[in-house]
């Protein structure tokens, strides 16, 4: 018994948002979130610390933590102490959830010094997640982008990958982040279906390989369900990005650009209020550390 691990999960982007259809396809990004879990001998105790943002509520790591346990049926001998670290802004359609509960079931099964396979992992995290209420659809299309890194089309409802593809890593992945969080379980799910048919139409277009046109598609639409000035995805595009849109329901904005574009959007971006991120395409899996 390892009694203590620790594991990384990087993020992700929206290119199609699956709350509509129940379809979604995301990219991931080398953002990232560290967890270190510790077991205790306290059973169904799980505390937990989030040291990128206190203030947030913990439920989705406790949540995790204990279908990690259960899964084992340990859940008589161990709680946990778990602790987080991100660079991932929280509620703003980021994939902060689905990167978090990667690395926290990640790290509980190699605590408990045991072997899953990915998809199980993955799973337990997508289950954390909906026992915490923090999703709509389980997000299964970004826990898999985060964990495996690359473009990424599933079927949530089925909770099946329906193709994976590594693209060029040289793509700079800019986000627009305004300061207020929206969490995704407030957002209004009957706008999103009645605009399904459209959605419907980016997801195809991304299963065929064309995900800028997809995404920039996907973020117009859902712009319009949800109320989201879409000027600021298309003024990345007037300066040069490949894509832009809402990432996940919002409000943050991504945008894919080439290297020698990434100045250029930036200064467009610097007349609205709010923090720029800079990232890049990640192909790389969560993984233990150490």
């Amino acid at each position: 018994m390892k009694g203590k691990a620790e594991a990384i999960s990087y993020g992700a982007a929206t290119i199609i948002n699956a709350i509509a259809t129940g379809k979604g396809v995301a990219i991931g990004v080398d953002l990232w979130t560290r967890v270190r879990v510790k077991l205790t001998d306290e059973p169904k105790v799980i505390e937990s610390t989030i040291f990128s943002d206190p203030t947030e509520n913990p439920v989705l790591i406790e949540k995790t933590v204990e279908k990690v346990i259960k899964h084992f049926k340990l859940e008589g001998r161990f709680g946990a102490k778990v602790e987080t670290w991100s660079n991932i802004p929280i509620a703003r359609g980021l994939k902060s959830s689905s990167v978090a509960g990667n690395a926290v079931a990640l790290a509980t099964v190699a605590a408990l010094d045991k072997k899953l396979d990915d998809l199980t992992i993955v799973n337990l995290g997508v289950d954390g997640a909906i026992d915490a209420k923090v999703t709509i659809t389980g997000a299964f299309d970004d826990a898999c982008a985060s964990y495996f890194g690359g473009v990424v089309a599933t079927d949530n409802l089925k909770r099946r990958i329906v193709r994976r593809t590594e693209i060029a890593k040289d793509l700079v992945v800019l986000f627009y982040v305004p300061a207020k969080k929206t969490y995704t379980v407030g957002s209004n799910v009957g706008r999103m279906k009645r605009v399904a048919s459209l959605v419907k139409i980016a997801y195809k277009e991304a299963v065929k390989g064309n995900y800028w046109v997809a995404l920039t598609l996907n973020g117009l639409i859902y712009s319009s369900a949800l109320g989201y000035n879409p000027s600021v995805a298309v003024d990345a595009l007037a300066a040069g990005a490949l894509a832009a849109g809402l990432s996940g329901t919002g409000p943050a904005v991504t945008a894919i650009v080439p290297e020698e574009k990434t100045d250029f959007v930036k200064d467009t971006w610097q007349m609205y209020e709010g923090k720029i991120l800079e990232a890049r395409v990640n192909l790389e899996k969560a993984k233990v550390m150490g």
